[in-house]
């Protein structure tokens, strides 16, 4: 169980970024969804993007529309156009980092954390209740080894990779975009203070009990494990944006 995963194998996920966009704002809606793809690690720092034909045909709107908001994320610094042979749309390496976090209203805080209770103790839940086939089964397993030895540059991708395995894992297509859509709102606070190597290591710890819990089948300890997992991340949120 041990290979490397490819994050091709996460095909919800990719499917859940990878969506039409809702009618209304084309170009913010654009925009925010590639911000979204970026934030959740679907495309790694130094990676591309997919063709600009690839992402209009997903999102259901046109190239131009596309082109325009990969000209604004570029402008930000998250995107870099390449010409050439070798070219295309890169996700900067690093990205960029906030002057300073925003203020974080509790009220907000409140609602995006219990979502995402909800969210990913269900899925833990669904995901343990379910039979797994040996490739979702040795997938989990490969992205919780793959986050152990991970640095701070890399481990917020690699966990976030994890955690969406989990809901896709769970069956439920519809939760993996709600779960994608809930960590990038996450991910935005976290990333706006720095991971700490004990952190990192406690966190481990506690995905091989979320991971070893689905695999055993066994719902109860699976929510369980996971509920502990979130509190410590709510903790640390509160800590550092309240």
């Amino acid at each position: 169980m041990s290979d490397h995963p490819s994050d091709g194998d996460l095909v919800e996920v990719r499917r859940a970024v990878y969506r039409p966009l809702r009618r209304g704002n084309p170009l913010e809606d654009a925009v925010a969804r590639l911000v979204q793809t970026i934030r959740l690690g679907v495309v790694a720092p130094g990676e591309s993007l997919p063709p600009e034909r690839e992402l209009a045909a997903s999102f259901g709107v046109s190239r131009d529309t596309v082109r325009d908001a990969i000209r604004e994320l570029a402008d930000t610094g998250y995107l870099l156009p390449r010409r050439g042979r070798y070219g295309g749309t890169f996700v900067a390496d690093p990205l960029p980092q906030p002057a300073e976090p925003r203020a974080v209203d509790a009220a907000e805080l409140d609602d995006v954390l219990g979502l995402r209770r909800v969210l990913e103790t269900g899925a833990a839940r669904a995901a343990a209740g379910r039979t797994l086939d040996a490739a979702t089964r040795a997938d989990l397993w490969a992205r919780h080894e793959a986050a152990l030895p991970a640095g701070p540059e890399e481990y917020r991708r690699l966990d976030t990779l994890l955690h969406l395995a989990i809901a896709e894992a769970a069956g439920i297509p519809s939760l993996v975009a709600l779960v994608a859509e809930n960590r990038a709102d996450v991910n935005a606070w976290l990333d706006t203070f720095p991971l700490m190597p004990r952190n990192i290591q406690h966190s481990g710890e506690q995905h091989e009990s979320i991971v070893a819990a689905i695999l055993a089948g066994r719902p109860d300890a699976a929510e369980s494990a996971m509920r502990d997992h979130l509190a410590g991340s709510e903790s640390l949120l509160r800590g550092f944006l309240i």
